[in-house]
């Protein structure tokens, strides 16, 4: 990834209720969060994930991908191939799968070492995985 030109990236922590969203910096150095969409169907999921990818443009998009510990795939995996496959009717560009594994538990951590509580904020959640998720694979490309 050569840091001289803009590579934005989204990152997808993807569920059936709430979506994290998070994006590089343009040098693809940096993740920072969005936010986090409320959605109702998977429909509604792409509908607003298409307005959120014009907006921002992006030249890849990562979506965390729930392997098992042994490295299978999970049923939830399967869930997110499905979303994927509908997601390239809007977007043509590379859409990478991204081992999610415990992105999760590391944002709860993250939030209460902040002295915070999740509760009800579910959305924080899911923001900050989407964060994790996308750090991981710049720090990864980066380092090969």
């Amino acid at each position: 990834m050569s840091e001289a030109s803009d590579q934005t990236i989204l990152a997808i922590d993807y569920g059936s209720r709430r979506i994290g969203l998070a994006k590089s910096d343009p040098t693809g150095l940096i993740a920072s969060p969005i936010g986090t969409l409320e959605v109702t169907s998977r429909r509604d999921a792409l509908s607003k994930l298409r307005r959120v990818i014009d907006e921002i443009r992006p030249t890849a998009i990562v979506i965390g991908y729930p392997l098992l510990a042994s490295g299978d795939m999970s049923d939830k995996c399967l869930e997110i191939d499905r979303f994927i496959e509908q997601l390239t009717d809007s977007y043509s560009g590379p859409l990478l799968r991204v081992d999610e594994a415990h992105s999760s538990t590391e944002a709860h951590q993250i939030i209460h070492a902040h002295g915070k509580r999740v509760g009800r904020q579910k959305k924080r959640i899911d923001k900050l995985a989407a964060v994790i998720i996308l750090q991981r694979y710049l720090d990864e490309t980066r380092n090969q």
